[in-house]
């Protein structure tokens, strides 16, 4: 549980001591491949077969009715219903200041303007295992709508009895999502990507998942649009030092890796005795937890504690990782702050826990995992838009820009480029 690391004294690229999960290192490839091609020879048939396979249902209408999500919303109990409405609120505020207008340059008789449309249709991936992500439904569909996306589709693996969580129902009559399908999985992706006789392909996928949603993510990518960021199972890094509460930080380890198999949790620290305590406090913790066994599998497989000389090689520990959740739980965290590179998310103090950026603080919770924050970012509004540039030319403008295009074209042996510009000039 939390094994250590003794990275004091190290040098040179800490990412090579630092273990990767194995998942990242070995994804299955194959697998999803297949599923893949099944959904795609098979459509709404395959679909059934797989869900029967991996959810133990014969669904046989895969489209959730209308009337079902409606009845979802309408039997909410008051408190969650006011929560969901309060994420809302922050989630809708948050993203529509993600907007901006549309770009404009002009210099001696060229315009470039840029104009912004959104995507037709996007696809949403809503976990619903070991856990239906209610939240989730928001923090994926609110953006798309910010954007103007016209169309929304949420697929979600369904319950033993062939239900859909009536959390993630209600959520998605709250956000404006048009469709919510019965399919979980792989398969889920295929379908939204490739489209069945049931779901109409998409433009766009969003939304975290298991490796095997990751994967299938990944092997769709071209067919439909994916944000680079790779989301899959939940991480955390803490960075801790004597003042941090020590109740606090064991219980912000255990947060993301409850979620289900493949977690990570990584504590940094300076001290040793900080250390010591709470990771004593995280295996106490773990002892009481209602989801005790797919915890403790996590602390044991993908956990970690790293010792460092201090701050400074702590923050290169934590870029090397390039977590999901960074939390700098320091007595000083602003200092720190301006050394972090690469995080998907990062929370300051002792009162910023990761769960109320999951639920309530208004970016979306989708973020990037497995290292790919060196990369990537949260999912955002521009993930549905499409930036597309007009270019005009007057043709005083052309005649100062011409003898330019004229030389790059014929030093590249492209003639029919240069004699564009050629016939255009003066007789």
């Amino acid at each position: 549980m939390l094994s250590l690391l003794d990275l004091r004294g190290a040098t040179g690229d800490l990412r090579a001591l630092l273990p990767r999960p194995q998942v990242a290192d070995q994804p299955p490839v194959q697998v999803v491949q297949d599923l893949l091609a099944r959904v795609r020879d098979g459509g709404d048939s395959a679909l059934r077969e797989l869900t029967e396979h991996f959810d133990g249902v014969v669904v046989d209408e895969l489209r959730v009715p209308a009337a079902e999500i409606d009845a979802a919303l309408a039997g909410l109990p008051p408190l969650l219903r006011e929560a969901l409405e309060a994420a809302r609120a922050n989630i809708l505020a948050y993203h529509r200041e993600q907007l901006h207008a549309e770009a404009r340059y002009e210099r001696d008789g060229l315009v470039v303007r840029e104009i912004v449309r959104p995507i037709d249709r996007a696809g949403i991936y809503v976990p619903g295992g070991l856990a239906p992500l209610i939240s989730t439904v928001l923090m994926t569909a609110i953006p798309a709508r910010v954007a103007g996306v016209p169309e929304v589709v949420v697929c979600s693996p369904p319950a033993k009895d062939g239900s859909i969580a009536p959390g993630i129902l209600a959520a998605a009559a709250l956000a404006g999502v048009d469709e919510v399908y019965k399919v979980g999985g792989a398969q889920a992706i295929g379908a939204m990507a490739y489209g069945t006789e049931s779901i109409r392909p998409v433009d766009v996928i969003v939304g975290p998942g298991n490796v095997y949603v990751s994967q299938a993510k990944r092997e769709v990518a071209g067919v439909v649009g994916i944000p680079s960021s790779f989301a899959g199972p939940s991480e955390v890094v803490v960075v801790a030092d004597e003042t941090t509460p020590v109740e606090h930080a064991a219980i912000d380890l255990i947060v993301q890796i409850e979620h289900g198999p493949d977690g990570l949790a990584w504590l940094i620290t300076w001290s040793e005795v900080v250390a010591d305590r709470i990771r004593g406090m995280v295996a106490k913790l773990a002892a009481d937890n209602p989801r005790r066994e797919v915890i403790v599998g996590n602390l044991e497989l993908n956990s970690y504690i790293a010792l460092v000389d201090g701050p400074e090689q702590a923050m290169e520990v934590a870029n090397a990782l390039a977590p999901e959740h960074l939390q700098l739980m320091t007595a000083d965290p602003e200092t720190l702050l301006p050394l972090v590179r690469h995080a998907g998310a990062v929370f300051t103090g002792a009162y910023a826990p990761a769960s109320v950026g999951d639920y309530l603080a208004g970016p979306s919770h989708v973020l990037p995992t497995y290292g790919s924050a060196r990369f990537s970012e949260a999912l955002r509004v521009d993930d549905f838009l499409k930036h597309i540039h007009v270019i005009s030319v007057d043709e005083a403008g052309l005649g100062r820009l011409a003898p330019h295009v004229i030389a790059m074209a014929e030093a590249e042996g492209l003639a029919a480029h240069a004699e564009s510009i050629r016939l255009r000039g003066p007789r």
